[in-house]
Formats: structure tokens, C-alpha cells, sequence
């Protein structure tokens, strides 16, 4: 217990100790129940006379502060003064606007119909197998726990990762080309810090991944948003003097579609031609129910305008925190210089599993087993929602959710409010929307538990019917 005593000058001891003791019972500090240090221990710890705190135990007891046990110790009473409200501190430091507080269901109590997005089923992950390799690398310690490490990433991950990159994604990549991340908002982050300057103009879908629009923003950078068509997002609708472009080609988030090849080569040229970042995020393309996916505009890319990002969030779970992105040569050492300057490294021990995790080819057989479970909620999802007049569904075949519009232009809110008094929850498609506006429901079914899918559809389908009427 650490206790300051005021300045009391030449001032008596015990009363100083007594005050001490009771502001912290007062203000909380020291809670109902708490044990007090012995009058010896306390006395040497505040430089006094044991006698000085004897007294003080003495009074604070009498006034009901404390409580002394025969043979236990001294204790804060179960009933005392409660703690009276505090002013508010003088607060004269204020955040710039792109920090200013936004909601999120994430860290909330999980709802009995969970359609949230961007949440993949634990229960589908080998918690068994990855538990064994993380631990395994700690108590190995061959990674030098004493030292830091490189803020590129774990070598054997880099690699690993490449060569997961050539079969999976047909990307030609090696370690070098690699840094790995903390997920791809993190990839973003550092892209952003080497790339962009405030005020330059930043390119993103609309409708569109909020938090890549609001980190740009955080950059001081203006960005605008480019509308999104069946083959993806419009390139002639692009603004000139446009610094980069932020797009999701492979699974469109969140209306679902795959860029078309021609729209792909149509973007790269016009890149090449104003010398234009993009910035492809490949983040859950692993889970394909339909097509054979496109090549990514990396692999097209012949003039190195492209940094593909990626991430595991959704291939095993959130709480790895492990991406990647893969980077043009003249851009590598910057990356992984800002890497270094915000949070230096990510954890060696965890790299090196997933680095095995990899090669062992667990992860690759995890997204197959997780893949046939997702593609039977995606099919049965999307029936459903094909079911109700009210809706149009949107194509997808990759991904983690399926998107529905509205009918009509009615806003899709009053309906997620009816669904979520009834424990459902699902997303407004018009909270992805930047300066476009479309109603519209996104499902997510990573998260759901597939026992309640049925359940939980029926009620939505029962509140959106009256909403209808």
C-alpha cells in the first residue's frame, strides 16, 4: 500500500498518517474488506514512529473506519463513508476531429443471433494443434526472447507466407517482398505513413470499408468516394490528382462482387499512367463457394504500383493479429523503418508458430474444413433472404457474408432496431455507404451458431415483413 503523507513540515505524524488512511478509504483507494499492512510494516514503509500509526489504526477504528480482529489484522469497514462525487478536472486538451469517439459492437455481450461481419466460428479453429506450436516456441526460446527482432517479421513466416501466397493466390512473392503486420489495418496505417502527405487525395469504394476510409482520414488525407458497379469499382470515376487508391477487388466489401478482369487491367493502366498507388486488400478471399478466383491485380501488376495486403483474422482467428503486405522493392525498408518507429516488432514466439503453422500445412487444411461449413451457411443464407419480395440478393462467391438490398429505398434502420430488441444482430448496409446511399442488410455467418441460422432468419423475415406492412 502506498500512502503519501502532505507536507506537514514539523507537523505531528499521527495526524498526517490518519489523514492519509482516511482519503483513501474515502475516494475508494482502499476498498470495504481491504487488509491493512501490519502497524510495523506500515510505520517503516512511511518513515514514522509505529507508534505514530498505532494511534492512527486507533482512530480511524474508532470513528468506524476500521475494523481490528483478534488474530487476523485490521481491516476497512464493510460501511463507511461512501465516496462523494469528484469535479471533473480541468480537461483543456482536445483530440483533432478524425479521433472523435465512433460505436462499435466489438468488446459488447454477444447477441443470441449474431449476423456481424468480419467474424469467423472459433469453434471451427484446432485450438488443440495451434495451443501446441505456440507453446512449443516458448519454451524452446531459440528466438532470442532477451533481443528484439526484426520489424519485417519472423524470417521462416515470410517465407512461409510466400509460398502459401504462390499456391493459394498464384502470387509471386518472396520473404523479402514481405512485412508482416498486425492485420491489415495495421498495413494500412504504415502505407499511409510512407506514402501520403495531409492533404493528399486518397480513393476508396463507396460503399466501402469504413475504417480504411477513417484511417486515411486520420492521415489528414482528403478522400473521396468512387462508386461500385457489377464488375467493381469505376475507374473513369476516379478523380484526377489522386494520390491512391484503396480497393477490394476479390470479394467487394460489402456488396460481394469480384472485379472483372477487364476492369483490372483497366485500374493497373490507369495507375501506371499517374503514377498511383493501389492498395489491393485480399481479406477473406480464401473461402470461395463458386467461381475459381481472379488473379490479383499483384499478379497482373507489371509497373510495381500494387501492395496487396492481407491478414489471417478470417482464415483463423482476430486475436492472432498477424497480416501481411506484401511491398514494392523501393518501398521495403521504409515500411519496415515505420514498423520499427510505432510498435517496433510483433511477437516472435506467435510468428514462428504460425511460420510452422504454415509449412506443416494446417493452415490449408483449416480453411478447406472451415470453408465446407462456411459455404453451407452462405448457400442456406442466401436462400433464405432470395425467399423474401421485400429484398434483391446480392451475388457473391467468396467471403464470410452475403449482402441484401432493400426494395423500395425505405431505410433499412427501423428493421435492425425490431431485430435487435429481439437479440438478432445484422448490419445497415447504409453504414458502409461514404457519399452514396443504399438501404440494405448485411449478413454476416462466421460468428452465427448454425443451430440458430434458421431461427434467426425467421425472425428477421417476420420483422421485416412488418415493417412492409
Amino acid at each position: 500500500m502506498d500512502l503519501v503523507l502532505e507536507p506537514g513540515g514539523n507537523g505531528e505524524k499521527t495526524v498526517l498518517v490518519y489523514r492519509a488512511l482516511r482519503a483513501a478509504i474515502v475516494d475508494g483507494r482502499l476498498p470495504a474488506g481491504h487488509r491493512l499492512p501490519p502497524t510495523r510494516a506500515l510505520a517503516t514503509d512511511l518513515g514514522v514512529s509505529r507508534g505514530s500509526v498505532t494511534t492512527a489504526y486507533e482512530r480511524l477504528g474508532a470513528e468506524g473506519y476500521l475494523v481490528a480482529r483478534v488474530g487476523s489484522g485490521t481491516y476497512v469497514a464493510a460501511v463507511c463513508a461512501a465516496p462523494g462525487p469528484r469535479r471533473a478536472p480541468a480537461d483543456p486538451l482536445r483530440p483533432r476531429a478524425p479521433w472523435r469517439p465512433r460505436p462499435t459492437s466489438h468488446g459488447q455481450a454477444t447477441p443470441r443471433y449474431d449476423f456481424r461481419t468480419g467474424i469467423p466460428d472459433a469453434a471451427l479453429f484446432p485450438f488443440d494443434t495451434w495451443r501446441r506450436l505456440v507453446a512449443a516456441e516458448i519454451r524452446l526460446g531459440a528466438h532470442s526472447p532477451a533481443h528484439y527482432a526484426s520489424p519485417a517479421g519472423h524470417p521462416a513466416l515470410r517465407a512461409a507466407i510466400a509460398r502459401y501466397l504462390g499456391v493459394s493466390r498464384s502470387l509471386t512473392a518472396t520473404a523479402d517482398d514481405l512485412v508482416i503486420t498486425n492485420g491489415t489495418q495495421h498495413a494500412l496505417d504504415l502505407i499511409a505513413r510512407v506514402l501520403l502527405r495531409p492533404g493528399d487525395m486518397v480513393a476508396v469504394e463507396d460503399p466501402g470499408y469504413p475504417a480504411a476510409r477513417l484511417l486515411f482520414e486520420s492521415h489528414g488525407c482528403r478522400v473521396t468516394g468512387v462508386p461500385v458497379d457489377d464488375e467493381g469499382l469505376v475507374v473513369t470515376a476516379l478523380p484526377a490528382g489522386c494520390r491512391l487508391v484503396y480497393t477490394t477487388p476479390s470479394h467487394q466489401f460489402p456488396l460481394g462482387g469480384a472485379m472483372s478482369l477487364a476492369r483490372r487491367r483497366e485500374l493497373l493502366d490507369w495507375a501506371r499512367r499517374r503514377a498511383v498507388a493501389v492498395v489491393e486488400d485480399d481479406y477473406d478471399s480464401e473461402f470461395r463457394f463458386q467461381a475459381r478466383p481472379l488473379e490479383p491485380l499483384h499478379s497482373l501488376d507489371t509497373a510495381g504500383r500494387v501492395l496487396y495486403a492481407g491478414t489471417f483474422s478470417k482464415s483463423m482467428l482476430p486475436s492472432v493479429r498477424t497480416g501481411f503486405v506484401l511491398v514494392p522493392p523501393g518501398l521495403r525498408d521504409a515500411v519496415a523503418a515505420a514498423r520499427q518507429l510505432g510498435d517496433g516488432y510483433g511477437p516472435p514466439p506467435v510468428q514462428a508458430a504460425l511460420a510452422r503453422f504454415v509449412e506443416d500445412g494446417q493452415l490449408a487444411r483449416h480453411v478447406r474444413r472451415a470453408g465446407r461449413e462456411y459455404a453451407r451457411r452462405h448457400a442456406l443464407i442466401s436462400a433464405a433472404l432470395s425467399g423474401l419480395p421485400e429484398l434483391t440478393v446480392l451475388p457473391s462467391a467468396a467471403g464470410l457474408h452475403v449482402t441484401a438490398q432493400l426494395r423500395g429505398g425505405a431505410s433499412a434502420t427501423p428493421v435492425i432496431a425490431a431485430c435487435a430488441a429481439a437479440g438478432l444482430a445484422v448490419e445497415d448496409l447504409a453504414d458502409y455507404c461514404y457519399t452514396t446511399s443504399q438501404a440494405g442488410f448485411v449478413f454476416g455467418f462466421g460468428a452465427t451458431d448454425p443451430a440458430l441460422i434458421g431461427e434467426g432468419l425467421a425472425i428477421f423475415a417476420d420483422r421485416l415483413a412488418r415493417h412492409a406492412r
